[in-house]
């Protein structure tokens, strides 16, 4: 069998913005998140999603739920806990048929557009269990009934139905918008058409559920409206973004919108992992998503609510070979601690942490925890050359078969673990200083010299032009190819070799829709997620399958060498995805590795809005094409723009310590990127290629102007009155230039990955 070639289409053909037709785009308070609209049409039916920001969230599709892996989440989830399968209108004797509706999808509500001129819409309220169903344009009685295998009628009271849940105990009471009287036909709740829809409020008991919708249904338009204004303040201030390219510019709204959707309140502040079924905190999960989700985004007291969460958690048995460690799992079920990578994520995202926000007094709190995961970590797990061990299920690839054997064994010694064991032990030596402690600081600085001495000696070889994947028991260097090595890439000090890795990564592993799991032409490489003629989806998790996660990693190696238009056609491949495919304005944890036959790009797998995805997507734009990196502490910040060239224009917030920084860049005859700086005194390092680096102190309440002309960066600091008050000058690097010119010679005509001829894998039968 032959795949198609892959085709992208270019952004300007397949989206645009559209505006809201219905009554409701009156409200001012709506008006930019009304411009967000996506139109699905029934051909595409796209999953849905939308959370109440703590516990509860609701699935579905715009115009049929049908779904092979998502399809049973319909509905209502709370806790974990499924309540109800989804639901039924009707307009007198008339089921309201979803598949002939005109669906507009919002960050905060879902409409369908029926052609009997009924609307349906569909708001969740933040931090309460109820759902709004507006349903308007009818002319006679309208109706309701809920789905779900173990959900039914029980009682009718005070003008409310109630109704037993599928899991969880729950009891679910339904109810008019409007107080108007109700009648109960079979399951069928029927009242006025002038009630204007129902609320569906889920309680413990009948009573909790009634009180929560009588105490809601006076004050609906003001909860919806600070819903609504909540969501389009976060987009207006913390991640203000608007573009000359109006496709990047929905995108990436959409896209933080959809991640901060995950930042929730289920055990404390924390991150869903993925929807439908990661509904909970997963310790890898939540750091590698919390930069994304919660720093960048400005979004300090829950980044450190989040911190001290996880802290609480932390393995305190110092007889456990566990101790140190922070959870893998935390659910309302499950605290498990059968993870390694997350407790090193955990510290290096409290030192990242302090570095935004600059807020000391975590560090004093938190110190004994930074102890605990280090010194339980070398009592427990660590080897004579200061490697960090681990089993062979307790890295992210950790799936393992019915008999707990694991798919993709990588112990003892993973080449991410060591990098992220190495930067965990160089933050807690960071920590250790700010404490006085030189016994921790000498120490930790010992034992991560011994990691990054020893490990190009063993993860490297005359023989492959890339890192060891792992190391066996018994010391053998594994040469398995997997996007892993990328993260180790910091524990290597030959550039070159860096070079080759990126490239050896991005045209093996890298294709224009995401990061393989392993490269093509392993025998164990599985070309689909979802194949249950061949395997268990389960055997091609981690052999094969894309993770969109570490796509935010691939695109930084390519930036971090200077191939900045490369690491493009992959960011914007994914706001294509975003915007056209999969859960509106979301992305997907997995995708098959390649396309089914006759398409052209492969499925979405996996859950349907993954926060890390999300938020590596994010990261890497902010961190790598804008080059924002602070730390507070220190009181200095990076500013290392790699602008893609058909950008022309950007205006954009960032927040850093206890401010919001204003910035805009606009590209021609001269280059003009300006920073706003208003409550921060700050060292800046400005990094603007090709020019020579330099070091700007930059006072409070004055604006960073840099302006690049092709010979040199002009740089002036200009106060509140927009008066000159320094004037420096940078000249192009002639030795950055040389540097760059040997990495294209090195990089030129790089590559995605495409696929080959599934006769070629032996996993799938051909015949």
């Amino acid at each position: 069998m032959k795949l198609n070639k892959t085709i992208i289409l270019p952004f300007s053909l397949i989206v645009l913005y559209s505006s809201l037709g219905f009554a409701h785009a009156e409200n001012k308070q709506a008006e930019m998140l009304d411009r967000m609209k996506i139109s699905v049409s029934a051909a595409a039916n796209r999953p849905v999603s939308f959370t109440n920001k703590e516990a509860a969230y609701y699935y579905t599709q715009t115009h049929l739920n049908n779904h092979p892996e998502w399809a049973w989440f319909e509905g209502l989830n709370i806790a974990k806990n499924r309540i109800f399968s989804g639901y039924q209108l009707f307009v007198g004797n008339k089921k309201l048929d979803t598949q002939q509706a005109e669906a507009g999808v919002y960050p905060y509500m879902l409409v369908r557009s029926y052609p009997e001129k009924w609307v349906e819409e569909l708001q969740l309220i933040d931090y309460k269990n109820i759902i709004d169903i507006s349903l308007s344009g009818a002319n006679e009685q309208i109706g309701i009934t809920l789905k779900g295998e173990k959900v039914h009628y029980l009682s009718s009271k005070n003008n409310l139905a109630f109704y037993s849940s599928n899991e969880g105990n729950y009891v679910i009471a339904v109810g008019p918008k409007i107080p108007v009287p109700i009648e109960v036909k079979g399951d069928i709740v029927y009242a006025s058409a002038k009630s204007t829809g129902f609320f569906i409020a889920v309680g413990k008991t009948e009573a909790e559920a009634a009180t929560l919708l009588n105490e809601t249904r006076p004050v609906i338009g003001k909860l919806e409206k600070k819903r609504v204004h909540r969501i389009e303040n976060y987009l207006a201030s913390n991640t203000y973004f608007v573009s000359n390219d109006d496709s990047l510019t929905l995108a990436m709204n959409w896209i933080q919108s959809t991640m901060d959707q995950l930042v929730t309140r289920q055990q404390g502040n924390g991150i869903y992992a993925g929807l439908p079924w990661f509904n909970e905190y997963w310790g890898r999960d939540e750091f590698i998503s919390f930069p994304g989700a919660v720093l960048i985004t400005g979004q300090f007291e829950t980044a450190r609510n989040i911190l001290k969460s996880f802290a609480e958690y932390q393995n305190t048995d110092k007889n456990s070979k566990f101790f140190g460690r922070v959870p893998n799992i935390v659910n309302p079920q499950n605290i498990d601690y059968h993870t390694t990578d997350g407790t090193p994520r955990f510290i290096i995202e409290l030192l990242d942490y302090v570095k935004y926000s600059g807020d000391i007094s975590l560090i004093k709190e938190l110190y004994s925890n930074i102890q605990n995961s280090i010194e339980g970590s070398v009592k427990n797990w660590m080897d004579d050359k200061g490697y960090l061990l681990h089993a062979d299920n307790e890295t992210w690839m950790d799936a393992r078969d019915a008999n707990l054997v694991s798919y993709t064994p990588r112990s003892s010694r993973a080449n991410d673990i060591q990098a992220l064991w190495y930067q965990q032990l160089c933050a807690g030596v960071y920590f250790a200083r700010f404490m006085n402690n030189t016994v921790d600081m000498q120490k930790w600085q010992t034992i991560a010299d011994k990691v990054k001495s020893n490990f190009e000696k063993d993860y490297r070889d005359d023989k492959h032009d890339y890192l060891a994947d792992f190391l066996s028991p018994e010391n053998k260097a594994d040469f398995t190819l997997r996007p892993n090595q990328l993260y180790a890439l910091d524990l290597v000090s030959d550039e070159i070799f860096r070079w080759q890795v990126t490239r050896k990564s991005w045209e093996e592993l890298v294709y224009p829709w995401g990061v393989a799991s392993l490269n093509r032409q392993d025998e164990l490489f599985h070309p689909f997620h979802l194949s249950p003629e061949n395997y268990h989806k389960d055997a091609a998790y981690h052999r094969g399958t894309i993770w969109l996660w570490n796509n935010g990693m691939a695109m930084q190696r390519m930036i971090e060498a200077g191939q900045v238009e490369t690491a493009y056609k992959l960011f914007e491949n994914m706001n294509r995805q975003a915007l056209t495919m999969g859960v509106v304005g979301g992305l997907s944890e997995n995708m098959d590795a390649y396309p089914h036959e006759g398409k052209n790009w492969p499925k979405l797998t996996g859950t349907y809005l993954q926060a890390w995805s999300n938020a590596e997507h994010i990261r890497v734009w902010y961190q790598y094409f804008l080059g924002i990196r602070p730390d507070m502490i220190k009181s200095s910040l990076t500013l290392a723009p790699r602008i893609p060239a058909e950008i022309k224009h950007l205006d954009y917030n960032f927040t850093i310590g206890n401010s919001l920084i204003r910035a805009s860049y606009a590209s021609g005859k001269t280059t003009t990127y300006r920073y706003q700086f208003e409550k921060v005194n700050s060292t800046v390092e400005i990094d603007v290629f090709p020019y020579e680096i330099k070091l700007v102190p930059i006072p409070e309440n004055t604006t960073l102007q840099l302006e690049a002309n092709g010979r040199e960066l002009n740089i002036t600091i200009l106060d509140k009155q927009g008066k000159a008050i320094y004037r420096t000058r940078s000249p192009e690097s002639t030795s950055r230039l040389a540097k760059q010119k040997e990495c294209n010679l090195f990089m030129n005509n790089v590559q995605f990955a495409h696929p080959i001829g599934l006769e070629n894998h032996p996993v799938i039968k051909t015949h």
